[in-house]
């Protein structure tokens, strides 16, 4: 029922850009809390960014300054910009939506930086 599912990845070069976006559906999406983590093999998992009901953002120092995060109520969709991509930020990016109850988690998709 409760479903998220992520699209916009891919390969791009470095410095390019890359628009990830998270479609959702089953949930009361105004009350949740939604954001972006990454994982790469052999590497910590990193929050990448996370946008509040309100709209207020915050994102890691790697992420400060080149990425984006918005949120549509309208459209149950949140969007990470990702703009000067760098090699360091390949990884699988994983969507997710909370309260203080529970998360949901998207599948993933896979972006790679690389000439």
């Amino acid at each position: 029922q409760v479903q998220l599912v992520e699209s916009g990845g891919g390969l791009v070069q470095p410095g390019g850009s890359l628009r990830l976006s998270c479609a959702t559906s089953g949930i009361i999406f105004s009350r949740y809390r939604l954001g972006w983590y990454r994982q790469t093999p052999g590497k910590q998992r990193e929050l990448v960014a996370f946008i509040e009901s309100g709209g207020s953002t915050t994102y890691a120092n790697s992420a400060q300054g080149r990425f984006t995060i918005s949120r549509d109520n309208a459209k149950n969709t949140a969007n990470l910009q990702m703009n000067s991509l760098k090699a360091e930020d390949t990884a699988v990016y994983y969507c997710y939506a909370a309260t203080s109850v529970r998360t949901y988690w998207g599948q993933g998709t896979q972006v790679t930086v690389s000439s």
